[in-house]
């Protein structure tokens, strides 16, 4: 790819993508709240062939996506606690390379094989 293709050039408009305009993304969010709520008032009126007892409550599903979603948030902001790297850690590592090679002579880091 040449260098005039990937930069936009002055007076040419930049494409936009459906999720650039907020509008879209609101009606988007609209109706998926719209559908929730017509998927709620479902529960209301559709028989379910269910198993378990807690099936039968209305509104169970929805609860109970509610649940795993939030279960979810929490288990990601526990594991960012170990999973983190600092800002700086591929300036750290590139900058390591860096060391290593002006040391060496070689290209890589540790655990590259000479």
């Amino acid at each position: 790819m040449t260098k005039e293709k990937a930069m936009p050039q002055k007076g040419r408009q930049e494409e936009k993508y459906f999720f650039d305009k907020p509008e879209n993304v609101r009606r988007v969010i609209h109706s998926l709240v719209v559908i929730c709520v017509l998927l709620f008032a479902l529960d209301f009126v559709l028989h379910r062939h269910s198993s378990h007892p807690w099936e039968h409550m209305p509104g169970f599903y929805a609860f109970y996506g509610f649940i795993g979603c939030v279960l979810l948030v929490i288990i990601a902001k526990w594991m960012r606690m170990f999973l983190k790297r600092p800002p700086d850690y591929y300036l750290k590592e590139k900058q390591g390379d860096k060391i290593n090679t002006e040391q060496t002579g070689k290209a890589g880091g540790k655990d590259v094989a000479p």
